[in-house]
């Protein structure tokens, strides 16, 4: 990780198993770049998520329905589906261009999360 940490913004994702969380983000291509016990950082693909142990208040992942969501805009959008292809969610998730032109994909993340990858349709090189 540089020194000088880049500019933007990233998600916090609460987790009700932090320990089952982070294969999961491994296996979409992002490592542990830092945090402590309950609060830890990934980093891939040009961009971080902030996974944080839940709990109760405003934290708390509902067992019924997950209210997050993380959007990955990257070119390897094929590249990261294919090490998930297990988790796309089908019918309605599989990779393809959408009508809001985005090359997407939409992935079951931990505790429900919905986790889409995408790029602009435009960009993408047939």
């Amino acid at each position: 990780m540089s020194d000088i940490p880049a500019i933007g913004a990233f998600a916090i994702v609460p987790s009700n198993d932090l320990p089952r969380a982070i294969p999961f983000w491994e296996r979409l291509g992002f490592t542990r770049t830092g945090g402590s016990h309950e609060y830890i950082i990934m980093t891939g693909w040009g961009c971080e998520v902030h996974l944080i142990q839940a709990g109760s208040g405003p934290w708390r992942v509902p067992a019924d329905h997950n209210p997050f969501g993380v959007f990955i805009r990257t070119p390897d959008v094929a590249t990261i589906a294919a090490r998930v292809d297990d988790l796309i969610i089908r019918p309605g998730g599989v990779l393809r261009h959408r009508d809001w032109g985005l090359y997407e994909v939409g992935i079951a993340g931990p505790d429900g999360l919905l986790v889409r990858i995408g790029w602009p349709s435009s960009l993408v090189r047939a």
